[in-house]
């Protein structure tokens, strides 16, 4: 497909897109999975192809600008209060027991980090998509849902931003992540000072002017610009289009703006999705399907275990905190940009990984009531019997 214009090009890949994205509608498959699939399928054809990877690129920043976008630094700093018990163990249970078992099954640090990050993050995209077709928003557990995909948010650019440093080849010593850890923490104060010495007072700037042609430029200006300094000093593209976020989240017009670039992020995400597909090539099977089995098995008890102690300790019920657990396992877009930073071993993996516990996630999640009653029940009856027995 290189030899057809772009112009071709992209037309007939964007209606394939909407077929696809007709098609998960109508079958009530996650958007990302038939994306990723496609490019599965389509990869013979337009795998390496530049523009593909440059939109791609373009999607995931915009994609990381509008959560950026979510989070003004008072928020930021309220979800860490609030969360951060439950996040912890989220961190604990979902990154740092499944790179324990890389470790355990002969993996080095690097290719462990990755595979422990890819199974980290809820698909913040599919969750709150089945909350509200689930009419689910309402329920006591969707707050502390919310709050988790929120904590995760913002810790999924941190372990971008490491893979992507050390991609460069150098070893993932002490003195490196020392250094790494110096360079993010300066780029972040740098975005943090920008945002409340500078577009903090721009408020009144942005009201008059939201309206008009020149904010989206001054907006995608600012997120592909720092996207590109992120890069430019070794860091992830990721972290600075989040920041670029919140930096304009100050200005008190966020939610303006978000509705400017969601129609852009809508044409252009899918594009990354496609291009992941495309890399991920099982034509030599999955490789390490022991570690993948295990993978899967602990990515429903990791998550099930985070949602139910996570939501026990923010004061949610033994059921709703069951339920909560039950609509957590879906992995989607973060496992799927992280997984793209890998090599292709650990990509085919990855990207194993992401379907398979995609569609074991829907699942849970649709069922989540019916398990959260059952569990109820069982925890009930056994309480009683417990009651019941003789000293």
């Amino acid at each position: 497909m290189d030899s057809l214009p772009f112009l071709l090009l992209a037309g007939i890949v964007l209606i394939t897109f909407f077929g696809a994205s007709l098609t998960s509608m109508k079958i009530k498959v996650p958007s990302v999975l038939i994306y990723i699939l496609l490019g599965v399928v389509l990869a013979g054809y337009v795998s390496d192809n530049k523009h593909i990877h440059e939109a791609a690129e373009i999607g995931i920043v915009f994609l990381f600008f509008i959560v950026g976008l979510e989070f003004p630094l008072i928020r930021m700093m309220d979800v860490g209060r609030r969360i951060w018990p439950a996040g912890l163990i989220d961190v604990a249970l979902n990154f740092g027991v499944v790179m324990g078992f890389g470790l355990i099954l002969g993996l080095d640090i690097l290719s462990s980090f990755i595979i422990g990050s890819v199974s980290y993050a809820t698909s913040s995209s599919i969750t709150v998509k089945m909350l509200e077709e689930k009419k689910r928003l309402a329920n006591p557990e969707s707050e502390f849902i919310l709050g988790l995909l929120i904590f995760e948010d913002l810790v999924a650019p941190l372990l971008v931003t490491f893979i992507a440093a050390t991609m460069g080849g150098d070893e993932m010593t002490a003195g490196f992540a020392g250094l790494l850890t110096l360079k993010i923490v300066l780029f972040v104060a740098g975005a943090v000072a920008i945002a409340y010495f500078g577009f903090r007072r721009m408020g009144t700037f942005m009201g008059r002017y939201i309206q008009t042609d020149f904010i989206p430029l001054l907006a995608a200006g600012l997120a592909l610009a720092y996207a590109g300094l992120a890069l430019w000093l070794g860091l992830s593209e990721i972290l600075g289009a989040f920041l670029a976020g919140v930096m304009l989240s100050e200005t008190g017009k966020a939610h303006d703006l978000e509705q400017l670039f969601i129609p852009l992020r809508n044409i252009m995400l899918p594009f990354f999705f496609f291009w992941f597909g495309t890399t991920v090539q099982f034509g030599d099977g999955v490789p390490m399907p022991l570690l993948l089995g295990v993978c899967v098995v602990w990515a429903v008890i990791g998550k099930v275990l985070t949602g139910y102690l996570g939501g026990r300790i923010s004061g949610l019920t033994p059921k709703i905190a069951a339920r909560a657990g039950f609509s957590l396992v879906q992995r989607g877009e973060f496992s799927a940009v992280i997984a793209s930073l890998a090599v292709p071993q650990l990509r085919v993996f990855s990207g194993a990984y992401v379907i398979i516990t995609a569609m074991i996630g829907v699942f849970l999640f649709q069922k989540a009531p019916a398990f959260a009653d059952r569990f109820h029940l069982w925890r009930k009856a056994r309480m009683e019997k417990k009651a019941s027995a003789p000293d």
